[in-house]
């Protein structure tokens, strides 16, 4: 944190701001503006009543009308600001709305009708965080079975991950064969293949393998991706061939330097591709819809799409649930973030 502020007092005039310094902080406020407003749009609005929601013009922060207990009356009545025709205000609470007529009473004197013009009346609102949506999304659907299943996929699929990849990215920097750079060439290529062109193929494979409403059919097909073997060969060049001949005369075999010499060593690099793999697996949705139809075995991001409807979308509850599927990966990115520069840096010197 002394770092940041450090960096922020930092200027190129001595005694005053120059042109260059304004410049550069108001590039780095728009970028911050740019990057965290949705995210922060996305919490305050997660607080916010479906009616607040689509509400023009939009305002930031969540309100909530007042409500006012009277006697006679089951439910609470809403309070209005009105305006009177001699200029002065009253709060009053509204009993119900025929046209453009609202019936209003005072709280203190209920038994008296006032009859007021619709737009004549101001709701009386207080900025509100309660936690009604998420309590309202939890209970709306099986979010503890939506929960697990995403746990289990993304920690399953990611460790699968990290094994293969790592495997293939040895065999790629540390063996010297035959076509090794055909066959990387050709990995990376698949870099261009878009996920619609191979989906119906892998659906087909899954479907005769038997992994249909399967975790498994989740897990396993993309257990390789090119991205992590890249970064984890990329990196692995960087280790001397010199240990690796080294545990070779001690008498280590391959596994054995392949284990306790390579992985240890390419930890920034396996750190990286966890960060990655998490963030895949664990807001992967198309791929799981369609090899997923009954909803014991639904993940997260498609339980979601159970709050919309054809007719009616729930977007309260969708922004609270939406908030609460990104703390996970919220937190693994805080644990393991210091890891990114250090591994994405180190890629590719070689």
């Amino acid at each position: 944190m002394n770092t940041i502020v450090d960096g922020l007092r930092r200027t190129k005039g001595r005694k005053k701001l120059d042109f260059t310094d304004v410049l550069s902080y108001g590039y780095l406020a728009l970028g911050v503006i740019f990057m965290f407003g949705p995210i922060v749009w996305l919490v305050l609005s997660s607080f916010k009543t479906s009616g607040e929601i689509v509400k023009f013009p939009p305002r930031l922060l969540p309100y909530r009308q007042e409500t006012v207990v009277v006697d006679g009356y089951e439910d609470p009545l809403p309070l209005y600001i009105i305006k009177m025709d001699d200029g002065a205000t009253q709060t009053l609470a509204q009993v119900r709305r025929i046209g453009l007529e609202a019936q209003m009473i005072d709280p203190a004197n209920p038994g008296e009708i006032i009859k007021v013009n619709i737009n004549k009346r101001q709701p009386v609102e207080r900025v509100y965080f309660g936690l009604d949506n998420y309590i309202e999304g939890v209970e709306s659907f099986n979010f503890g079975l939506y929960l697990w299943n995403s746990v289990i996929v993304t920690v399953f699929a990611t460790l699968l991950t990290l094994l293969v990849n790592s495997m293939a990215a040895f065999a790629l920097s540390k063996y010297k064969f035959r076509g090794r750079q055909t066959i990387f060439i050709i990995m990376i290529s698949t870099l261009m293949v878009p996920l619609s062109v191979v989906l119906v193929p892998v659906f087909l494979v899954i479907t005769n393998v038997g992994w249909n409403n399967n975790l498994l059919g989740i897990i396993v097909p993309a257990a390789a991706t090119p991205t992590g073997v890249f970064l984890l060969r990329q990196y692995m060049l960087t280790i001397p061939d010199e240990l690796i001949d080294a545990a070779r005369i001690d008498g280590a075999s391959e596994w054995r330097i392949y284990s306790q010499v390579i992985l240890p060593l390419a930890k920034p690099a396996l750190a990286v591709l966890t960060i990655f793999s998490i963030m895949w697996r664990w807001n992967d949705f198309l791929w799981p819809l369609v090899v997923l139809s009954r909803s014991e075995y639904f993940t997260l991001q498609v339980g979601l799409a159970s709050f919309q409807g054809e007719l009616n979308v729930q977007w309260n509850l969708i922004l609270a649930m939406t908030v609460l599927t990104l703390l996970p990966i919220t937190l693994v990115f805080g644990f393991l973030q210091r890891y990114i520069t250090t591994g994405i840096a180190t890629t590719g010197m070689k």
